[in-house]
Formats: structure tokens, C-alpha cells, sequence
């Protein structure tokens, strides 16, 4: 992460609760050295073991994304981030329509069957991903089903639960 990101993101991330008098150790390492790891982890698609040596060691990676994850904050993470583009933009933070689209995925035959089935449709047995995105193109929300599910429309109801943002 350069310099000129990191001060852009800086600001967005959450405060640790030490800094905030509710008690806890400062962490170990730098929020910009795990999100440097964690980003060069996404961009080369590597295992977190396989972690470069130059990153905080791997289960400290994963133990601070994991922590992330389980409280919720890579996600509100993401929305500000979202935000901020959409201003930048000249739109108001929060989107007001969106535009849906699914894929079909083949999955092995060691998958269970019961996560998989298959698409009529497209003569695919495996799993149908969602994709949820703004008029801007960033990303809403994703919702994994089976292909069998039926029509597309059903996921388009309102309150569909299943729509991980």
C-alpha cells in the first residue's frame, strides 16, 4: 500500500479498543503491514501459509482477519470505502439501485451433493453465485446457492436473507 492509499484508508479503519480505555494490549503489529499482507495475499492468490516472509508471521494474518471478519468489520470496512468512491463520484454514499447477475460454477465430485446441484439452464451441475452491484460497478452483495434452486427471480424478492453484503 503506498502512502498516498494508506492515508486515504487510515482514517476509515476502527479503532482498537486499548486506544479507547476498554482495556486489552496494543496489538503486535501495524494495521498497515496486516492489510499489506492480507492484500498480497488476495492479489496472488496464495494460502496463508505460504505467506511471504517480509509480512507479520501467517496465523498473526489470520488470527487479525479472522477477528475482523467475525466481528463484522471487514464489511463495514468495505461500505465506507464504497461510500467515500461513490462521493468522489458525485453520488450519494448509499446506492439507491443495483444490478444483479449469476454464474453458474461446475463443482467436483468430491463436493456433497447436497451443496450442489444442477442448472437446466445451462447444463451445469455445481453451484450459482450471485453478484450484487451498484450502478458504479462496486460490489453490493453475494449470495451462493445451488443450481438447482430454480429461477433467478427468486432472488430478487425482497428480504432475501441469503445476500451476504
Amino acid at each position: 500500500m503506498t502512502d498516498a492509499e494508506w492515508v486515504v484508508v487510515r482514517p476509515l479503519l476502527p479503532v482498537p479498543g486499548w486506544m479507547q480505555g476498554q482495556g486489552g494490549q496494543p496489538e503486535s503489529y501495524c494495521h498497515r503491514a496486516m492489510l499489506d499482507a492480507i492484500g498480497s495475499l488476495v492479489d496472488n492468490g496464495i494460502k496463508w501459509r505460504a505467506m511471504p516472509a517480509d509480512f507479520p508471521p501467517w496465523d498473526r494474518v489470520y488470527a487479525f482477519f479472522r477477528r475482523w471478519r467475525d466481528r463484522g468489520l471487514i464489511r463495514e470496512f468495505h461500505d465506507r470505502v464504497r461510500g467515500q468512491v461513490r462521493e468522489r463520484a458525485g453520488h450519494d454514499a448509499l446506492p439507491t439501485a443495483g444490478v444483479i447477475d449469476s454464474q453458474s460454477v461446475k463443482a467436483d465430485a468430491v463436493v456433497s451433493a447436497g451443496t450442489r446441484g444442477f442448472d437446466g439452464g445451462k447444463l451445469v451441475n455445481g453451484r450459482k453465485r450471485h453478484v450484487v452491484v451498484d450502478t458504479l460497478g462496486l460490489l453490493l452483495g453475494v449470495c451462493r446457492r445451488t443450481s438447482e434452486s430454480g429461477s433467478d427471480k427468486i432472488f430478487v424478492k425482497p428480504g432475501c436473507a441469503t445476500v451476504r453484503r
